[in-house]
């Protein structure tokens, strides 16, 4: 077990945005979080990461309590994440991006200004040919498509050598043809490097691609967990899902 959740509780007021949520991941695990709009679904992500602080339960990650820690402790302990918007240095160059995301990883931030040319090249050159932004360094990365600026946030979440990786919405604003694409990277590049993935997508599809666990938020409870034709047959997100398109 990499990842345990038990009874993660947090409120905004009178609005219970995530209700004792309770759920473990296996190491190596594919796991899905899926939901309506406003179901909790990065609410959950949030208090995983230590961008907010839960009001009741604790969260461990590879046996150790994490609970409240503040995200960069969090992520130095093998926690990486992305966002449901890009969230990069439009202005930088593809290579800088994930350099500096390498330099800060190995805490050489400090010296990002004297030799940062020659900082962590081959790491940096490494991350770029997995995503399959090889060739691509020198562009400022404000001017990618929208595919490749989620690639290149993919790229930076890696640079942390991560044991636990969590995407939230990795296919948003993307073609179904780029959808596919985008979602076997990640697949590819997660088994590849032996990191356990847990993301948010609205993608069914995308979801029952690479998947082995899907867990199902409603009004911030899990009403459903399981393998994908368990999740595909149950009749409480069917109905779900089916009230969202009304």
């Amino acid at each position: 077990m990499i990842l345990k959740v038990d009874d993660l509780t947090k409120s905004f007021g009178g609005l219970m945005a995530a209700a004792h949520i309770s759920f473990s991941i296996q190491q190596g695990e594919r796991s899905a979080i899926i939901g309506p709009n406003g179901a909790g679904k990065t609410t959950l992500f949030n208090l995983l990461t230590g961008q907010l602080r839960p009001d009741e339960g604790q969260v461990y990650f590879q046996g150790e309590e994490i609970t409240g820690l503040p995200p960069h402790q969090i992520c130095r302990k093998g926690i990486s994440r992305s966002f449901q918007r890009v969230n990069i240095f439009p202005m930088l160059s593809v290579f800088e991006n994930v350099q500096v995301a390498v330099l800060a990883a190995q805490r050489r931030t400090r010296k990002l200004f004297s030799a940062a040319r020659r900082m962590a090249r081959e790491e940096t050159q490494m991350i770029l040919e997995s995503i399959d932004l090889g060739g691509e360094e020198e562009v400022i990365s404000g001017t990618l498509s929208h595919g490749n600026q989620k690639r290149l946030e993919l790229g930076i979440a890696l640079a942390g050598n991560p044991r636990l990786l969590l995407l939230d919405e990795p296919t948003q604003g993307m073609s179904p043809e780029e959808t596919t694409k985008a979602m076997a990277l990640i697949d590819r590049v997660t088994r590849e490097r032996g990191i356990t993935l847990v993301f948010i997508e609205h993608d069914i599809g995308a979801v029952f691609a690479i998947a082995d666990m899907i867990r199902v938020l409603h009004m911030g409870s899990i009403i459903a967990e399981g393998k994908p034709e368990e999740i595909r047959e149950n009749d409480e997100v069917q109905r779900i899902y089916l009230g969202e398109r009304k």
